[in-house]
């Protein structure tokens, strides 16, 4: 898995915190990793954390309260240094505990969830920062491997009968509900997975981007076996 990341156009691997931050995007590159062989029990920490809905955001009180071995310990370490240097670099982390994400059931010929290949928007420049500790992680995937669901000829008629409005209101109301951030992935796609332990930088679809957005979904988690995810 590691070998893949460097040969991949669309990856770029750093070294440091510092060159995650600072180095620009550019090209096909819009994903940025750290690549971490990381200590400790992940695991443990995924195990003692009392999980209360879904999806619990875990707060630094919360890590600090647990009992842990010695590398239950060196793996909690790791966690409040990466959200100390996320904090101090002027993101907000969140750290969850992670049963699964709510599904989009509602239309049966698109979805809107977060397991459905997405990209992320935002009015202001920023990145999304995510490491998987602990179960299953995310996958992303080149632009070129994909097709934005809203120009699929038959998904693209259905969302017009849902549509009430007019035509010059259409692509708004595509907005309005996420629709044109969803992809399909091509026959030929060859999904990434991000493994555990590295710390990701993945662009954003924002005014100033120089790049395209990177492609991604949340996965399916494995049975009987919570996510200890960091994301901002």
């Amino acid at each position: 898995m590691h070998t893949t990341f460097s040969e991949n156009p669309q990856i770029r691997v750093v070294n440091s915190f510092l060159e995650l931050v600072n180095t620009k995007f550019q090209g096909l590159n819009n994903a940025m990793c750290w690549q971490r062989d990381l200590s400790g029990d992940f695991k443990e920490i995924a195990t003692k954390l009392s999980l209360e809905e879904n999806i619990t955001e875990i707060s630094i009180e919360d890590l600090m309260a647990l009992n842990l071995s010695e590398n239950g310990n060196l793996a909690r370490k790791t966690i409040l240094n990466d959200i100390a240097l996320l904090t101090e670099f002027g993101a907000s982390p969140s750290l969850n505990l992670l049963k699964c994400y709510e599904r989009d059931d509602e239309l049966d010929f698109i979805s809107t969830d977060v397991y459905s290949f997405h990209v992320d928007r935002s009015p202001i420049e920023t990145d999304t920062f995510l490491c998987t500790y602990h179960g299953a992680a995310s996958d992303i995937v080149s632009n070129d491997q994909v097709e934005q669901k809203i120009l699929i000829p038959e998904i693209r008629e259905k969302l017009k009968a849902l549509h009430d409005g007019s035509e010059a209101e259409f692509d708004q109301f595509l907005e309005e509900y996420f629709f044109d951030l969803h992809y399909e992935p091509k026959p030929n796609a060859k999904p990434v997975n991000l493994g555990l332990g590295h710390l990701w930088r993945l662009a954003v679809d924002h005014p100033t981007q120089s790049v395209l957005p990177c492609v991604h979904r949340a996965p399916k988690e494995n049975d009987g076996e919570y996510r200890l995810l960091l994301i901002c």
